[in-house]
């Protein structure tokens, strides 16, 4: 099995390098403990081109997308930071295959989060702050035809994440009720509020750290949490320009290369 774990890697490694779409890894694998395996091969390879860890980011946080998956939990990947977009950048053209962008609530940790099992309380002590974010999500495999372990061993389908610059400490903001709106260059695309993940953002964390400690890989201090999509995911096309706005945390916005018009710096 082994073997096939270093195939389904090499096949997502080359998509990765060549900047073209790879079949499906179910063929190869068997269960998400093979997919996670999967993963971490991918991810010992970038850590040995030092590339650096920055966090993790959590997905299928909704009943409806575990569903559709026939996962019966989240899944998680690794955020690194080269895969972080400045608030209000532009991504440049070819960089991502098909990608899709979610409005999210990230949290930023001060603390390391080791129990077997964390309570809520355990992650609040242990959050620094949280900021707006919206993950690209970008998938290496052809035509987002994707289970859930192939989604796992892609590293989630992790593409780039961009950050909010405004940090909002979490008695200041309830995440729970917090509405989110994304829109697309003013047309409103998505709506949602934290209560889709999980019940409240916090709950992913809490799932994440125990999973985590279970597989010998802790969220350490400093770590960027990804909670999870607070509303329906938004294909993004060439000259796209995104803003996600969530109640009490403020807005974040990312634009795609190829847009027509003044640059995203000097629009309204």
């Amino acid at each position: 099995m082994k073997d096939n774990h270093q195939a389904a890697a090499a096949r997502l490694l080359e998509a990765y390098a060549s900047g073209r779409p790879c079949e499906p890894v179910r063929d190869l694998i068997d269960g998400v403990d093979d997919a996670y395996a999967v993963q971490n091969l991918v991810t010992e390879r970038w850590l040995a081109q030092r590339r650096r860890p920055a966090g993790r980011k959590i997905g299928l946080t909704s009943v409806a997308a575990q569903r559709r998956f026939g996962a019966a939990s989240p899944d998680s990947g690794v955020l690194f930071a080269d895969m972080a977009v400045p608030d209000g950048a532009e991504i440049p053209a070819g960089t991502l295959l098909r990608p899709l962008v979610e409005a999210e609530v990230a949290i930023v940790l001060e603390r390391d989060l080791t129990y077997e099992r964390h309570t809520v309380a355990d992650v609040i002590r242990a959050t620094a702050f949280a900021l707006p974010a919206i993950e690209i999500a970008d998938s290496r495999i052809r035509d987002w035809d994707l289970t859930f372990t192939d989604t796992v061993a892609d590293n989630a389908s992790a593409g780039r994440y961009v950050l909010g610059t405004r940090p909002v400490p979490l008695r200041d903001a309830d995440l729970r009720m917090a509405g989110m709106v994304i829109e697309r260059r003013g047309e409103q695309v998505s709506t949602g509020i934290g209560a889709n993940c999980l019940g409240h953002p916090l709950h992913t964390v809490v799932w994440l750290a125990d999973t985590l400690v279970g597989s010998g890989q802790p969220l350490r201090a400093g770590d960027t949490v990804l909670t999870g999509a607070l509303g329906p995911v938004v294909p993004a096309e060439a000259g796209d320009v995104f803003e996600a706005r969530i109640d009490g945390l403020g807005d974040v916005r990312v634009a795609f290369a190829g847009h027509e018009g003044p640059a995203l710096e000097e629009e309204a």
